[in-house]
């Protein structure tokens, strides 16, 4: 990446010095409009990766799911520069990646999770293959938002970001067009679950869309936006504020920053729950966990959590391959399972280790 950005600067720095008229422009316009070309190209590299990478679902997966990529709307922009515009006000236009089993029956009925990614600006991708193949392999359908502010699909989509905001909202818009167009998903048998930043989504898509699903997961969950604002660089709290973002630091606009934190917001919970932590998260400190399962507790909610002692991987200690990883997922997969009755429960990790490799044993 570094030569391909070295090769890059050195042709825009080129394309500068043949498009400049007879008066050149200032040293620090020349500098801000080549960070925008620069910026600008990272997008375009990032939808070559998304390209390339949805090239991997069917070898990844396909030998016990059909993979579909679908568009859907949600809201409209939560910020609209200029409202008169033609289609200004129009719903946000995003992808979501549809996985069914393959042996399913259409004549029968099937559970559905909705599966956010993580990352403040990142995107589904096949780093969550062996997730979905076991999934998959239960005899789950699965469906798993692009929402706005993902990356691979330009400048524009990046910058429709709406941190704990409409990107719940588009989540949710994913749970709704499964139920509306596919007769075999059993509308009572509907669950979430999510990672990190997916952690959050599925946290706040529980709280405000309560009787929408019947189990949630949140993995090392993104908790309290005002302690993270707190223990994160500068750089981490710049980016949150931008204009296009938060629009303002947690200083300014404290109450806006509590209203999208699931630690705030816990009276909010009537849904089965299951959290999952680790102590030596290097990305979301087991100090926002903590605060979301005391507040929890606090409100007399009935949910289930399990603090990780230093276990291997940190904040991705149960996706990655270990065997450790293997147990975690598992009881994931039992918790889920108690609410959302699948055609094919894993009985043990055995089993979840052998659907990757002989998946028509099962």
């Amino acid at each position: 990446m570094k030569k391909i950005t070295g090769i890059a600067l050195a042709c825009l720095v080129s394309s500068l010095a043949l498009g400049q008229s007879k008066t050149p422009a200032s040293p620090e316009a020349q500098i801000a409009t080549l960070q925008k070309q620069l910026s600008n190209l990272q997008h375009s590299f990032d939808a070559l990766d998304k390209g390339i990478d949805d090239l991997s679902w069917e070898q990844k997966v396909g030998d016990v799911a059909l993979v579909d990529k679908v568009i859907l709307t949600g809201p409209p922009p939560a910020v609209i520069k200029n409202p008169t515009g033609q289609g200004a006000k129009n719903p946000v236009r995003f992808s979501a990646y549809v996985f069914i089993p393959r042996k399913l029956d259409p004549s029968k009925k099937y559970p559905l999770l909705v599966l956010p990614h993580g990352g403040v600006h990142s995107n589904f991708n096949t780093a969550y293959a062996h997730i979905v193949k076991e999934l998959t392999a239960q005899e789950y359908v699965v469906i798993a938002p692009d929402y706005r502010g993902s990356t691979g699909y330009g400048r524009g989509f990046y910058e429709l970001i709406d941190y704990g905001g409409l990107e719940v909202d588009d989540t949710k818009s994913c749970r709704d067009y499964m139920l509306e167009n596919y007769d075999f998903i059993d509308k009572s048998r509907v669950g979430i679950l999510g990672w990190s930043h997916g952690g959050m989504i599925t946290l706040l898509n529980l709280f405000n869309y309560p009787n929408a699903y019947a189990v949630g997961y949140a993995g090392v969950p993104v908790s309290d936006l005002i302690a993270r604002m707190g223990y994160k660089s500068q750089g981490y709290r710049d980016a949150y504020s931008a204009d296009f973002h938060l629009g303002k630091s947690a200083d300014e606009n404290v109450e806006e920053y509590r209203k999208r934190s699931p630690a705030w917001n816990t009276h909010k919970l009537q849904t089965p729950l299951l959290i999952h932590t680790n102590t030596n998260d290097e990305d979301v400190n087991v100090l926002e966990v903590e605060h979301l399962i005391k507040a929890l507790k606090a409100d007399g909610k009935k949910f289930e959590y399990e603090i990780y002692k230093d276990a291997p991987g940190g904040h991705t200690f149960n996706r990655i391959d270990s065997y450790g990883a293997k147990e975690s997922r598992l009881k994931i997969y039992d918790f889920l399972a108690q609410y959302l009755k699948p055609n094919k429960k894993f009985r043990n990790v055995k089993e979840l280790i052998e659907v990757s490799y002989f998946p028509k044993t099962k």
